[in-house]
């Protein structure tokens, strides 16, 4: 297979979610973030375009329903956003746009800071 794509977060709130999270849910994660480590076609059970250039992974365990909010940048880096716990049938509104604020913190800053 060719290469692999690198996946970085950007702040902490991909991990802070992460990090509350039973093993099992995070191997589940783990699993997708594999996945899209690795795959160039990915199925939309784990992987669904949202809005604006933002996709969100899925990952189940037990009948909950993990979401983690990411973008693609040059080079093929896979960054994370946000992750949350879902509990309805449509992606919340207020995640989007959690997800939209830390897309343009993401990009202000490194466009302004050609290091990072």
């Amino acid at each position: 297979m060719g290469n692999e794509r690198k996946i970085i977060t950007y702040g902490n709130y991909f991990l802070v979610f992460y990090n509350s999270l039973t093993k099992k849910a995070q191997e589940k994660i783990d699993y997708g973030l594999m996945l899209l480590k690795r795959g160039d076609r990915i199925s939309q059970k784990f992987v669904k375009h949202i809005i604006e250039g933002i996709y969100e992974l899925r990952a189940e365990y037990k009948g909950n329903a993990y979401r983690i909010l990411f973008i693609f940048d040059k080079d093929n880096i896979v960054l994370l956003l946000n992750g949350f716990h879902k509990k309805s049938q449509k992606t919340p509104i207020k995640e989007i746009e959690q997800a939209k604020k830390i897309k343009r913190e993401y990009y202000e800053r490194k466009q302004s800071n050609k290091k990072f």
